[in-house]
């Protein structure tokens, strides 16, 4: 499982690259022909991964309520992000990564929910959902270095 959080933890530097490098305003900007932006996608990665390992496995997750519901699957920026919502979204880039392993490697994941991905992966535990993170969020990724090229 190493790999995996190194993995992970190198998306995670890439994705703080974006905030580091781009203003609020470009952050918030939804090209033509995109139905997000980059501090969506950004703001997905992060509910994901607490959504496929903390909730499928039934413990709390450490995002509130509110940013998972305004960037959960299915869901579109509905109005700019502000900046106190920017950094919170850097604080829970790498913090939560952290936890992950420090959970996984004291056995706290003991249960999960099976879940097959829109993609096709299906996961049986919370180790599964931690690899596959690692697709999801390359995936993300990919659509950022789209949109970059039209803010």
């Amino acid at each position: 499982m190493q790999r995996t959080f190194d993995v992970t933890r190198t998306s995670r530097k890439v994705l703080e690259q974006y905030l580091d490098n781009y203003s609020l305003e470009q952050l918030n900007k939804v090209p033509p022909g995109f139905n997000n932006n980059l501090i969506w996608n950004i703001g997905h990665i992060v509910v994901v991964q607490q959504m496929l390992v903390y909730n499928l496995s039934d413990l709390p997750m450490m995002v509130s309520a509110e940013m998972v519901e305004k960037y959960k699957k299915g869901t579109r920026p509905e109005s700019d992000a502000t900046q106190a919502e920017v950094d919170e979204i850097r604080a829970l880039l790498h913090a939560p990564i952290d936890t992950t392993e420090e959970d996984q490697k004291k056995g706290i994941f003991k249960t999960y929910r099976d879940f097959t991905s829109m993609s096709g992966f299906s996961m049986t535990s919370a180790e599964d959902a931690m690899e596959f993170n690692n697709y999801h969020e390359a995936m993300h990724t990919g659509i950022m270095m789209g949109i970059r090229k039209f803010i």
